[in-house]
Order: C-alpha cells, then structure tokens, then sequence
C-alpha cells in the first residue's frame, strides 16, 4: 500500500486546505471510475490506475485534514476498503481509517458479535480479561461448562433463613417426633442468625468457625453438626445446592470423642440388670439388647409391629433414623421375654422410663455406657451370624462400620450366652421403689445405695 495515488473523491466537502490543490488526473476508461462504493448518502469513487504495465485501483479520502490514497492490486479489495471508508464518512468517523485492514476486520467482526448483548465493545474486552485472570489459565469454556454442570440446575438461590423453615415444615409435614423438630429448631434457629446470607455462599470454614465459637462439649458439637448437614443435605434435594460437589457441612468431620469407642456389656452384667428389672422396663431393655432398635426408634414403636406369630419386628421407614423400613427377627430369647407381656399401646409408654432404667444399672453398681444395648447387641450378633452385611440389615446401618467397629469384640462363645439370657423364676414379681426427682432406684434387701 503506497501513499501516492489519484485524487480523492467523496460526497463530503473537501477541507479549505485541500481545495487549494489542483486534482490530479482521473484515470481510467473515459475518466469515469472503475467502480463507486456506497453507504448511505456516502460514496467513494474507486479508479484505475496503469502504471509501468501494471493495473492498480485506487482510493481517495480525507483524515484529520490531509488527503489520503491508498492502491489495491485487485478490484475487490479496493471495493471493501472503499465501502468500509464510506460508512465511517456516513458516520462522521473518519479517524477510525487508520486502523489496519485486517484490523478493522476484526472490529467490524466484535461490534456484530456484540450487537444483541447491547455490551460496548471496550466493557466486552475489560470482562474477558478478567476472566481469563480468574480462571488461572484454564480455558474459559472449561470454566463456564464446569458452572453450568454444577450450578445450571439451581431452581434459585435461597437465604439460610429460608431453608431452615422449609426444612422444619418438611419434617413436621413427615410426621417427625417432637423432640427432633424442636432440636432441629433450636440448633438451626441459631445457625440461620449467624448466617443472614444466602446458604450457597458458607465454606467448611464458616461452619467449622460458627460451630468452634459455641463454647460447648465435644459431643454437642457434633450433635449440632449432625443437624447442620441434615439443612444442607435438604437444601441439596431441594436444588438450592450443586447435586454433585460436597456440601460445606458434609467436608466436616465429628470430633472424635475420648469415650467413642464401642462398649458393650458382658452376658453376666446384661443378667444382673434384667433379673432385677421390673416388667414396664422389661421392653426397654429386651427390645434393645436382643433386637439392636435405637432408643429413639424404640420411643416410636408400638406393640402392633411386634409380630410373634411371623417372628419379627417391623420398623417402618417413618419410625427409622435412616427413613428406610427395616425387618428385625425376634431371637428365641426375646420372644420368651415379651410374650409374657401386655402387648398393646406404645413400647415405651413414656420416655421418662429410660431414666429408671439407667438408675437401676446404677443401684446395681454398673455404669451405662452410650448407646451400650444396640452396641451389645451387634458385636454379639456379628459374633453368631458371622455377616456384616446381615447385621447391618437388622440394625439398619452400613456394613463396613459394623465391620469396622464391631468386629471380633465378642467370641461366638460369648453370643450363645447373650441370646441365652432367659426370664429367672419368679421374674415378673420383681418390683423397687423410684424417686423421680432424686432419680434414684432402691431394691427390695437394699440401703438404697
């Protein structure tokens, strides 16, 4: 491209400056141009020049007050130089023609790419630069299609606060007992005031800080956690969370207590406290040393789903912790324990029984370990049936932790004598006096110690 050429040509009026100067000639056939190219009331004259043998094609304009020629060596692309010079002519915008061909190009290109985003062109460049800085390198279609696998399906985004009552009036709606609605309430009430936001925004950390800042035991925290991932877990179902990430509860782990590992009670220990017990405690404690039922789904049981005709105990999902119907089979020695038994009602009539229960293991000068009869009744069963995958069925949890931390604490010895405790002589006679507020148990022949 040369900067020598023929005279300018436009329908826009020349400069004082430019008019000064003769035109020069007009080449071509007849002195008319090769070719005009037009936009608008605009139009640029486009000529043919012969110079040494050789055909060139030339254009003329002015910018910032100086006349401009510019030579092609073919038509066509005196013609698109030419129709690009003519709109910016229409368009008062003469200053853009110094930019290069291919670099008008590419911005004739971007402002069209732009035109329904109504985005400037200059605010386009300033966003995709910084996303390329976010991104750290990575492509930014990798970037965007990994957003929308994870947050696309997000029916919307929903505050802490939101949640929390969807939740509660969820679990009401299901028919969960009261006592676990209102830990719910209690626990969630005080997360939701510590967090105002929206729940898609917390980190591990968050929770990992709010729950450290409590100024509780150990085993509350993880009590409060444990109900902190049911929220999350719920806001998952819901769609308020990505489907296929770890929620920010679900990356934290419970404390991992001094007095956490499994403890069990002997056949001996397990026959002391049931000899001694009266008849209304006597559900409480078979059901739980001889069936493995959790103390809260036993308070949900009643005699209906004790069939002894079939030989099992039907657990329905409503009643189970983990919301999944479970079968139980009633042991040779639980069927002799409860059929003796009133069976009609609730279990558990209230309870409040479970402190007599824990009292009586005290007067008898023996400790109650957590959770000790479901623990007791799975190292003994695991020891009789040799199956983690069995035991896990009847004691509606995993078998690889009833593998891991069950396993081989009771000898099959051991288990023939735990499902061997039968009722003494005598047994439903057994009565003792209990002070309810003292909770204390005093036995017949006893100083009440």
């Amino acid at each position: 491209m040369e900067d020598s050429g023929d005279k300018m040509a436009t329908t826009q009026e020349a400069p004082p400056s430019a008019a000064l100067k003769p035109p020069a000639p007009k080449r071509g056939k007849n002195g008319k141009p090769a070719a005009v190219a037009k936009f608008g009331s605009a139009s640029v004259p486009i000529y043919r020049c012969d110079s040494g043998g050789r055909v060139r094609f030339a254009i003329s304009h002015y910018r910032d007050g100086k006349r401009l020629r510019q030579f092609f060596t073919t038509l066509e692309a005196a013609k698109k130089e030419a129709l690009f010079v003519a709109q910016r002519i229409q368009a008062g915008m003469q200053h853009v023609t110094d930019l290069k061909p291919h670099e008008r190009d590419n911005y004739a290109k971007a402002l069209q790419l732009l035109a329904d985003s109504n985005i400037p062109l200059v605010a386009a460049v300033e966003d995709y630069i910084r996303a390329r800085e976010l991104a750290d390198g990575e492509p930014l279609t990798t970037v965007i299609g990994d957003y929308r696998r994870h947050f696309k399906p997000l029916t919307r985004r929903t505050s802490v606060r939101e949640v929390v009552d969807e939740l509660v009036a969820a679990r009401q709606q299901d028919g969960a007992s009261k006592s676990y609605v209102s830990q719910l309430k209690t626990v969630l009430n005080r997360f939701a005031d510590a967090f105002p936001g929206e729940l898609l925004e917390l980190t591990s950390a968050d929770v990992d800080a709010w729950l450290r800042g409590l100024d509780v035991s150990a085993g509350s925290r993880n009590a409060m956690l444990l109900c902190v991932k049911v929220l999350f877990s719920f806001a998952r179902e819901r769609n308020y969370l990505p489907a296929e990430r770890m929620t920010a509860a679900e990356q934290l782990k419970k404390v991992k207590l001094k007095n956490d590992d499994v403890e069990v009670f002997t056949p001996a220990e397990m026959t002391k406290i049931l000899h001694a017990a009266p008849p209304h405690l006597v559900p409480i404690l078979t059901i739980g040393a001889f069936s493995g039922i959790r103390m809260a789904e036993l308070n949900r049981l009643d005699w209906s789903a004790v069939d002894l005709e079939r030989g099992h105990i039907e657990l329905r999902a409503s009643q189970a912790k983990t919301a999944s119907r479970r079968i139980i089979p009633i042991t040779d020695n639980l069927r002799a324990w409860i059929e003796p038994l009133p069976r009609t009602g609730k279990v558990v009539r209230t309870a409040l029984l479970h402190r007599e229960v824990t009292a009586l293991a005290r007067a008898l000068k023996l400790e109650w370990p957590r959770n000790v009869l479901r623990h007791s009744f799975i190292s003994y069963r695991i020891a009789k049936v040799k199956s983690a995958d069995q035991v896990a069925l009847e004691a509606g949890n995993s078998a690889a932790i009833i593998f891991k931390h069950y396993r081989e604490l009771a000898t099959e010895a051991d288990a023939d004598e735990w499902f061997g405790i039968l009722p003494k002589p005598g047994q439903w006679e057994n009565a003792f006096e209990w002070d309810r507020r003292a909770r204390v148990v005093t036995l017949p022949d006893s100083d009440g110690e």
